[in-house]
């Protein structure tokens, strides 16, 4: 008699699919144009370029938008000139008002820091506000100024206290540019947020 043994298996897999995960951000930045007349009014050059927005300086506008009291941003933002050579200067992250190794700031026009005074944002996407109504306007006191970028900053001088926050900052695209007593620099500031 013969004996006949089977075994039988199920085998069972299983396997979990997980949603994409949906993501939301916000791109934001900052855009420079200079524009520079000399003593009789006649153009010289122009030079538009991004910018560099510190850690300090999104810390300051989460803080300031999210937990601002009776906070207005009149008065309270200045621009500043940045001197050359341009190829020398580096711009870090987390550079501050008072230590940004990289770069020097040119102070060789008459006054202190020009007020950044901004416009109406507009609804578009990406939203976007800039200073073209009031420009910041600089005009030069010494010849042979070696000009290379602009910066951003809560404070109209100098720049010691914790409490004076460095925004932006960035180099020409076009190269360093030689400036002139009499000659003006018209800084105009552009900023955009772009929900991505």
């Amino acid at each position: 008699m013969s004996t006949e043994t089977g075994v039988v298996k199920d085998v069972v897999s299983a396997s979990v699919v997980k949603r994409p995960s949906e993501s939301e951000g916000m791109k934001a930045g900052g855009v420079f144009t200079v524009v520079c007349h000399d003593a009789q009014g006649n153009f010289k050059w122009e030079d538009t370029f991004h910018n560099l927005v510190t850690n300090q300086g999104a810390a300051y506008m989460n803080q300031t938008f999210f937990t601002g009291s009776g906070y207005t941003a009149s008065g309270n933002l200045f621009v500043g000139l940045i001197t050359g050579p341009g190829s020398g200067n580096t711009y870090a992250a987390g550079d501050v008002i008072n230590s940004h190794a990289g770069w020097t700031e040119n102070t060789a026009y008459s006054g202190s820091r020009k007020a950044l005074v901004m416009g109406t944002a507009t609804t578009a996407d990406p939203s976007v506000i800039n200073n073209s109504s009031s420009t910041a306007v600089f005009t030069m006191t010494s010849n042979a100024q070696v000009i290379a970028g602009a910066f951003v900053t809560t404070v109209n001088t100098g720049g010691t206290s914790p409490s004076n926050k460095l925004f932006s900052e960035g180099n020409f695209t076009g190269g360093d540019k030689i400036v002139d007593s009499g000659d003006t620099l018209t800084v105009t500031y552009e900023f955009s947020l772009n929900p991505a």
